[in-house]
């Protein structure tokens, strides 16, 4: 076998897996893959967002590359019409976010896949853009899954007339739906032209004249000089372990990784393996871990420069939450994921988002640009409360996760702040399950957001009436919803087994290369 991939559509699986099936390694794939992405997965996956890149090579080296989105070096002016409101509705929950103009952070989408192309990748840049310009001439038949993420965000992708024009149906202009055929013929062009010229047109050249224009013209405070600036930066990976299972993930300034691992320490300090997942004591004390990781993540980062992430793993800070888990018990969004594993040994984790799209389309591309300044959840004291010239703290956290029997597993999800918590939960029940990468996803999951429980569908109802008790608000869903993230899983095993599983939340897809 070649490889293995897995992913929310089968187009951007297919894009990798020709990739690997034609000579190319796992980079290639995933450069591919998030190329096609932005065709087949619209809103989840733009050149004008940003995302991360956990390699690990067969030489066994790791390095993460973060090509996040960045804060304008100037806030040109506080709050105005350039940044509203919209709210998201996830059917039993709802999600407030601000969009517009003054939403819109520094993109690093492209300036990242050109930086792991020339670092990793074997393949013209050409050869990997070929699956996603046929897709955009071509067009892409929307699938349930698609169509639903649309409906969610509407109030964006219905904005304005040179908006909609782009997301409606060709038949009677309505919002693209289930069946209807997506075409970007302006992005095939760009694409195309982006292939041949390379970053330069989008950091240097019209696009980058064009998005000054969309944004400080209209508000915003994005100029060219943000984008010349721009740099990806390499990471030193995170290391993390889970009851002497080892991992790797996205490392500070982004908080997802770091929460994780500190999530993870409370699930070793109390011993949470002792209990069948599928207990209610299980379900609580996650719970409770849950709730706790949140107030340390929001305490700290109110408090404290996000700089000083690392400070969580301290201790002294590790020993009072620790403290709190055991009185407990002595008292009573857009983000899509591209997982792969290749024949040679090499790993990678690509987390990529557009936040939800900020309304403002770059002229003559079709592409949304992001609203990552608009995402309260990536500023704990609030959206628009931002410093200028700084790499925005994500919570996307691609890792790999190495199991005492020695199979790797390539692991991350999207989901906004559900991230974190749908990724533990799936650690964990990969680790209880011995691998079993299909029974660790598609297991009901909780998360906690300050004092609210919500809890997926699926559970039986003496865990959720045991919940309800150390939770009353708890919000309770019928059925599996998006809103719980979706962890595209790939493991390999030493003598090169690929197996995988794409999460059915959001649109999953696992396919292996022979």
């Amino acid at each position: 076998m070649k490889g293995a991939v897995s992913a929310g559509h089968i187009e951007t699986a297919e894009s990798a897996a020709n990739v690997l099936k034609n000579g190319g390694n796992a980079f290639d794939a995933a450069v591919s893959a998030h190329l096609t992405a932005c065709v087949a997965e619209p809103v989840l996956s733009s050149l004008g967002g940003g995302g991360f890149l956990l390699a690990k090579t067969q030489t066994g080296k790791s390095v993460l590359y973060d090509f996040f989105a960045q804060t304008p070096v100037v806030k040109h002016r506080e709050y105005d019409a350039s940044f509203f409101k919209i709210s998201a509705d996830f059917g039993t929950a709802k999600q407030d976010f601000r969009i517009g103009p003054g939403s819109v952070a520094t993109p690093g989408t492209v300036k990242g896949l050109f930086a792991i192309h020339r670092d990793l990748c074997t393949l013209p840049f050409e050869k990997l853009a070929e699956h996603a310009l046929n897709l955009a001439k071509e067009g892409v038949v929307m699938n349930s899954f698609q169509a639903e993420v649309l409906r969610i965000v509407k109030p964006i992708y219905q904005i304005n007339k040179n908006v909609k024009r782009y997301f409606s149906s060709e038949n009677d202009g309505t919002l693209l739906c289930e069946g209807d055929t997506f075409k970007r013929p302006l992005f095939a062009d760009f694409l195309e032209n982006l292939a041949k010229d390379g970053e330069t047109l989008f950091y240097k050249g019209e696009i980058a004249n064009a998005i000054e224009r969309v944004c400080a013209g209209s508000g915003g405070h994005l100029t060219r000089k943000d984008l010349h600036h721009y740099e990806v930066v390499k990471r030193k990976p995170l290391k993390c372990s889970l009851f002497d299972n080892r991992y790797i993930i996205n490392p500070p300034p982004s908080s997802g990784g770091i929460l994780i691992a500190f999530a993870s320490k409370l699930c070793e300090e109390i011993g949470l393996n002792k209990y069948d997942p599928g207990s209610t004591e299980f379900s609580e004390r996650l719970a409770v871990i849950q709730r706790l990781t949140n107030r340390a993540r929001v305490d700290h980062m109110v408090r404290h420069n996000e700089n000083r992430l690392t400070d969580l793993l301290g201790e002294d800070l590790l020993n009072r939450y620790i403290k709190q888990v055991h009185q407990r018990f002595l008292s009573g969004r857009g983000t899509t994921q591209i997982s792969i594993a290749d024949k040679f040994g090499n790993l990678a984790s690509l987390t990529t988002s557009n936040g939800e799209g900020s309304g403002v389309i770059i002229p003559g591309t079709s592409i949304m640009l992001n609203n990552m300044l608009g995402e309260e959840d990536l500023f704990p004291g609030g959206a628009g409360n931002w410093q200028p010239d700084q790499r925005i703290s994500s919570m996307m956290a691609p890792g790999i996760l190495q199991l005492q029997s020695g199979k790797e597993m390539v692991f991350g999800s999207g989901g906004s702040n559900r991230i974190r918590t749908a990724i533990l939960q799936v650690l964990l029940f990969s680790i209880a399950n011995e691998g079993d990468l299909t029974e660790a996803v598609n297991r009901s999951r909780i998360h906690v957001e300050e004092d609210t429980l919500s809890i997926e569908g699926g559970f039986d109802n003496e865990t959720i009436q045991q919940l309800k008790k150390h939770f009353p608000e708890a919000e309770v869903w019928n059925n599996k919803s998006l809103f719980f993230g979706g962890v595209h899983l790939v493991g390999r095993s030493n003598d090169n087994v690929f197996t995988g599983c794409g999460d059915p939340r959001r649109g999953g897809v696992f396919l292996t290369v022979e």
